[in-house]
């Protein structure tokens, strides 16, 4: 028995196949295996880049880059260092075949029956030679995966996975792939604590402000609407720090700006030392949230 037994190339978006390699092996844990790729295929959206199926005899493994997943199952007895060496070497010679357009607009499965015969050379290489391709690095991917574990999927992920293949499960929490943001820093701290301690100056100056307005027949309230907008983009710049989102620098800069103008609206209900204070702390956070970056990954194996 060959120690790969089945590849399977896949669009992670929606699982749809788009090339596998050809099973001339037929045993239960085989089929009871290809039975769960196929349904973990289904949430690989959910799933981290890089994962681990465990069975008695038979593993499966899978890694996913640029909206691709490569899978395969492979004998116990088979390396996970070199299960992850094939899946490497596999995802390099797809995405030299195709591109991101070719692969976005298929509509139905295995598009790329060409490529199958690609999939059983390099196959046929590691599951009869002991070393990996020569594109690959043996002590690079090593290094990878102490750096970066595969997660090893657990019951609970693989109840997840059936559900989402039928349809109606929804997310786990901790199982989607995140994008991880580098260490939070000590400025980066301090940042924080002063933002949300403007937020609360705003806050107290903008309730206590509406009694007042209310009183006056609503002349001020247009120092409360400048009060609460300062507190909302306080709140927004903290969030735009910790956490990943779609062209933050614009949305940081964005905040910064309204901070600037309701400051300077209020100007007379504070002094310019008051105002100087709080768009330093908003140029501060903005320049915290423009520079922390995702964090970076190491290169693929030496692809």
């Amino acid at each position: 028995m060959s120690l790969i037994l089945f590849a399977f190339v896949v669009r992670v978006r929606d699982g749809l196949p788009l090339s596998a390699s050809t099973d001339f092996e037929h045993n239960k844990e085989l089929q009871e295996r290809k039975q769960q790729l196929k349904t973990v295929s289904k949430a690989l959206s959910l799933l981290p880049e890089r994962g681990t199926v465990k069975g008695k005899d038979l593993n499966i493994y899978f890694i996913s880059s640029e909206g691709v997943s490569y899978m395969t199952i492979c004998s116990s007895s088979f390396s996970a260092t070199m299960a992850f060496c094939f899946l490497e070497d596999l995802r390099w010679e797809f995405r030299a075949s195709y591109d991101n357009t070719s692969i976005g607009l298929v509509s139905r499965p295995y598009p790329f029956l060409e490529f199958d015969s690609v999939i059983q050379k390099i196959k046929h290489h590691y599951s009869y030679s002991s070393f990996p391709s020569l594109r690959m690095n043996l002590a690079a991917v090593e290094e990878e995966l102490r750096v970066r574990p595969s997660k090893i999927l657990t019951a609970e992920d693989m109840v997840m996975c059936n559900g989402t293949a039928n349809g109606h499960a929804q997310p786990v929490s901790g199982t989607a792939a995140s994008e991880r943001m580098e260490p939070v820093t000590g400025l980066g701290i301090l940042s924080l604590l002063l933002n949300i301690m403007c937020a609360s100056l705003n806050l107290i100056r903008g309730v206590h402000l509406i009694e007042y307005t209310l009183q006056d027949g609503n002349e001020g309230i247009w120092n409360v609407v400048a009060f609460l907008l300062a507190f909302f983009c306080c709140l927004w710049q903290c969030y735009l720090y910790l956490f990943f989102t779609s062209v933050k620098k614009l949305q940081a800069f964005l905040a910064l700006a309204f901070v600037f103008l309701c400051n300077i609206y209020l100007y007379g209900l504070r002094n310019i030392w008051q105002l100087l204070f709080h768009t330093a702390v908003a140029s501060l956070s903005t320049y915290q949230i423009s520079t922390r970056k995702l964090q970076e990954k190491l290169d693929d194996c030496g692809v």
